[in-house]
C-alpha cells in the first residue's frame, strides 16, 4: 500500500496482548504500519529498525485503530481482517515484488515457494523468494505464514512453526501435519 516515499521521524511501538503471544506494531506519523513481529524477537526488530530508519524517534504509544482494531477483530477470528491494515516495507525491489504477491494468497489458502515463485514470473528463484518472504517485516499483514512446502508441510517461520500453525488454523486452511480438532 504506497505512501508517501518520505521516511517517518517518528514510528510508535505498540503492545498488544494476542493468543499466541504479545505482538509488536510499528506505526508512524500516518498510522501506516512499518513493523510487526513479536516480543520474542524485540532485539532484532529494534536493529532492523535501526538500520532501515536510521533517523526515527521511537516512542511507545498506541496503534492508530486503522491498524489496532484490524488486529484485534484478526487474534478474535476475523481471518480477512488485516487486508484494511495500511502497510508500507522497507526492502529491494525483489523483496518489496514478493511481499506484494504474498498478498495475493487469501486467507484460508497456502502456496508452496516454488509456487509463489512461479507467481512472481521466477520459477527458478525458489531460494530468494524464500530468503525474502523470511525477510519480511510486517508479518501477518504480508502473509508470509501462508507460504508452506512443496509436499503440503510447514516450513520456516520467522515467527516460530507453533505460531505458524495456530494462524493458519484460525484462517482455515489445510496443510500437512494439521491437528485433528
Amino acid at each position: 500500500m504506497p505512501t508517501s516515499n518520505a521516511p517517518p521521524e517518528m514510528l510508535t511501538l505498540d503492545r498488544m496482548a494476542t493468543p499466541i503471544g504479545t505482538a509488536l506494531l510499528v506505526t508512524d506519523e500516518q498510522g501506516v504500519l512499518r513493523a510487526f513481529n513479536w516480543t520474542d524477537y524485540e532485539p532484532a526488530m529494534l536493529a532492523w529498525l535501526g538500520c532501515h530508519y536510521p533517523k526515527a524517534k521511537l516512542v511507545e504509544g498506541k496503534s492508530p485503530p486503522s491498524v489496532r482494531g484490524p488486529f484485534e477483530a484478526y487474534f478474535n477470528g476475523d481471518a480477512q481482517a488485516l487486508e484494511t491494515v495500511p502497510w508500507k516495507a522497507s526492502g529491494t525491489a525483489f523483496q518489496l515484488q514478493v511481499w506484494e504477491a504474498l498478498c495475493t494468497i487469501p486467507a484460508g489458502e497456502t502456496l508452496s515457494y516454488a509456487g509463489l515463485a512461479s507467481r512472481i514470473g521466477r520459477p527458478t528463484a525458489v531460494r530468494a523468494v524464500g530468503h525474502a518472504n523470511g525477510a519480511n517485516p510486517v508479518a501477518v499483514v504480508v502473509p508470509c505464514h501462508r507460504v508452506i512446502g512443496i509436499d503440503g508441510s510447514l516450513t520456516g517461520y520467522g515467527g516460530s512453526l507453533p505460531r505458524k500453525r495456530w494462524l493458519l488454523d484460525l484462517e482455515g486452511a489445510t496443510f500437512k501435519g494439521q491437528l485433528a480438532g
